[in-house]
C-alpha cells in the first residue's frame, strides 16, 4: 500500500498489469491502486492531526478517518472555551461523502446528565459543506423536538430517535441510539450519532469519552444504517476508535463503505 501525501497521487499501473499478467503471474500486483491520501494536518492539543482517506487495490474508497498523536490528548483547554478543530479532505484520492471534519472538544461534557456529563470527543464527518453548517441556527436547543427537524423515518437507523434539547447552532440536531451501552446503565465509552437539519442528514459522528481514548483502546462496532440517505454515494458500515503503538498515534476511522 502506497501512503500518499495531499499533494501526490497514485501511479496509474493498472495498465501495466494487463500487459504483463499473461507473461509473469508475479507482476500481477502491479494493478494494485490501494493507496492513503493525507489531508493537511493542523494543531490539535499539543499535537496535530489530519484526515485520511484508504482505497482498496480498485481504488476504491474503504475508509475515511481521523488520525492524531498522542500529544494532541495534552494541553487542551477548558470547559469556558470549547474548541471547534476543523480538517480539510484530502485534495487527491477519490472524493466520498464526507465533505469536511470538525472535532469538537468537550470538557465537561454535555447533556443529558449522567450520560455523557463527562470529558470527550465529538468528532464530526460531515456530509454537508462547511458554508452550509455555519449558517445552521436554532431559536433553542429544544428545536431538535419539533415536527420540522424530524427527518423521515427511513433516513434514521432503528433503535435511534431525534428527543428534545439536541438542537446544537452551526452542527445541527443529534440522535441518538437508546439501545447503545451508556443508555443501559453502562459507562459511556464510544458511540455513534446521527445528525439533522430540515430534515436531511449533515453528519455521522463517533464520540468517544476521553477516558476510554487513554486506555489506548483497539475498538470497532457495527454501525447502525438508515433504509436510505440524503446525499448519494456509499456509506459507511461500521467504525473503529484504534490507538497505534508504532506511531503513536489514535484513528477514529468510518470503514466498510458500500
Amino acid at each position: 500500500m502506497k501512503t500518499l501525501q495531499a499533494s501526490a497521487r497514485p501511479v496509474p499501473w493498472a495498465w501495466l498489469a494487463v500487459v504483463v499478467m499473461a507473461a509473469s503471474p508475479l507482476l500481477a500486483s502491479a494493478g494494485d491502486l490501494s493507496a492513503t491520501y493525507r489531508g493537511k494536518p493542523v494543531p490539535f492539543g499539543q499535537g496535530r492531526a489530519h484526515t485520511e482517506v484508504r482505497t482498496d487495490t480498485a481504488g476504491k474508497a474503504v475508509a475515511v478517518s481521523i488520525v492524531f498523536s498522542e500529544q494532541a490528548l495534552a494541553g487542551l483547554p477548558g470547559a469556558a472555551m470549547a474548541p471547534a478543530y476543523v480538517l480539510r479532505m484530502p485534495a487527491r484520492g477519490p472524493r466520498t461523502v464526507v465533505d469536511h471534519v470538525v472535532i469538537n472538544w468537550e470538557a465537561a461534557g454535555h447533556p443529558p446528565p449522567k450520560v455523557y456529563d463527562v470529558p470527550h470527543f465529538d468528532f464530526h464527518f460531515y456530509l454537508a459543506k462547511r458554508a452550509e453548517t455555519l449558517k445552521i441556527n436554532f431559536k433553542n436547543e429544544n428545536e431538535s423536538a419539533d415536527p420540522s427537524q424530524q427527518p423521515p423515518a427511513e433516513l434514521l437507523p432503528a433503535g435511534y430517535i431525534l428527543p428534545p434539547g439536541t438542537a446544537v447552532p452551526k452542527m445541527g440536531v443529534h440522535a441518538i441510539n437508546t439501545q447503545s451501552a451508556e443508555f443501559q446503565q453502562q459507562p459511556f465509552t464510544a458511540t455513534l450519532i446521527y445528525g439533522y437539519h430540515n430534515q436531511k442528514q449533515t453528519f455521522i459522528e463517533p464520540m468517544v469519552a476521553l477516558s476510554f481514548l487513554q486506555s489506548k483502546p483497539v475498538f470497532s462496532a457495527p454501525l447502525a444504517r438508515p433504509a436510505r440517505y440524503s446525499k448519494a454515494g456509499s456509506y459507511p458500515g461500521s467504525y473503529r476508535v484504534s490507538y497505534h503503538p508504532d506511531s503513536q498515534s489514535y484513528e477514529v476511522t468510518l470503514t466498510e463503505f458500500q
